[in-house]
């Protein structure tokens, strides 16, 4: 009798660590909860339009995939890194088959606590940096992909040419402590002075010091250029009113519509989506994020603002697409 009960006890264990177990590097040895439903969970650092639009296409794209075979736990960091810590943990206890991030905050603190649960990222520029990898191949060679929202800062600095053609001195404000913004600006400083301008850089470290240094930014130079930042996102009301007539030019859309004149944009829908199609093979076809490259949006957008746009006297070429509400 004691000799079966052992025997039963084994199977039992044995048939549990089945269907708990994990492979190496986030995959899944058995992805769906017992009802065969995906439990994907999803941290935004914060909310702003090109956050949202990237959740929106990317829970969009699961659901057309898998139906009512997924279902999204759904948490907002508030722009709170160390909320996201406690984000992570939950989605620890909650046992999700795979969890998204949006922003590289949300990205760097989650992927510290969480090891053998896919990661799939967006709105992300810079996995690298972000992730503190030396040697780039592409893949992560963790339990993290995901999607970048890099826009060619080459493009980027010809949009100063196109628009501003008597500007001399471009202010560049961005937040010291966002990895993502620090990464941008060593490029766009690179490409403007290229085309003959002389840069200045005015960082805050939290929207406790946005205003001050936007007005020092607009005092000192002929334009202003902001990357996509997260923090400039949330204070963009803030930076429309110090900047007065000085134009800036943005690294996305939503933060344009809040407070600039142009930007060259990402489809943060689209990119969403195409986030979405990577996790639907994360979970359907047990593809190893370890090994799949992350990826890139094909294609970008000029738009403008046209009220800011007459209001600092600019003609706006053809090809400029207008940002509506």
């Amino acid at each position: 009798m004691k000799k079966t009960l052992m025997s039963l006890l084994a199977a039992v264990t044995l048939i549990a660590g089945c269907t708990t177990a994990k492979t190496e590097n986030g995959g899944n040895s058995q992805s769906k909860t017992d009802d065969g439903i995906y439990n994907v969970a999803i941290c935004r650092y914060t909310e702003h339009e090109a956050l949202d639009e990237a959740t929106r296409g990317f829970k969009d794209a699961l659901t057309e995939k898998l139906g009512d075979k997924v279902v999204f736990e759904e948490e907002n960091a508030e722009g709170n890194s160390e909320k996201c810590k406690e984000i992570a943990e939950k989605f620890l206890a909650s046992d999700a088959d795979l969890i998204m991030v949006n922003a590289t905050p949300a990205l760097q603190q989650v992927s510290k606590s969480v090891k053998d649960i896919p990661i799939i990222a967006t709105s992300v520029t810079d996995y690298a940096a972000a992730l503190d990898i030396t040697e780039w191949s592409g893949a992560t060679g963790t339990n993290v992909t995901g999607t970048s929202d890099l826009a060619p800062a080459e493009e980027q600095a010809k949009l100063f040419k196109e628009l501003l053609p008597k500007a001399r001195t471009i202010g560049i404000l961005y937040c010291s402590n966002e990895i993502n913004s620090s990464y941008q600006i060593v490029d766009i400083q690179n490409e403007l002075e290229l085309l003959g301008y002389e840069c200045k850089k005015y960082t805050f470290e939290s929207g406790a010091d946005v205003e001050k240094k936007t007005k020092e930014a607009c005092t000192d130079c002929d334009a202003v250029y902001i990357p996509t930042d997260n923090v400039a996102a949330q204070n963009a009301e803030v930076i429309e009113k110090a900047a007065g007539v000085v134009p800036i030019i943005t690294g996305e859309e939503g933060l344009c519509k809040g407070c600039g004149v142009a930007a060259l944009s990402v489809d943060y829908y689209n990119l969403g989506t195409l986030t979405g199609q990577m996790a639907y093979d994360i979970l359907e076809n047990k593809d190893n994020p370890a090994e799949m490259h992350i990826q890139y949006a094909s294609s970008f957008a000029k738009k403008y603002v046209p009220e800011r746009a007459e209001k600092a006297g600019i003609t706006v070429p053809d090809d400029y697409e207008e940002i509506t509400e």
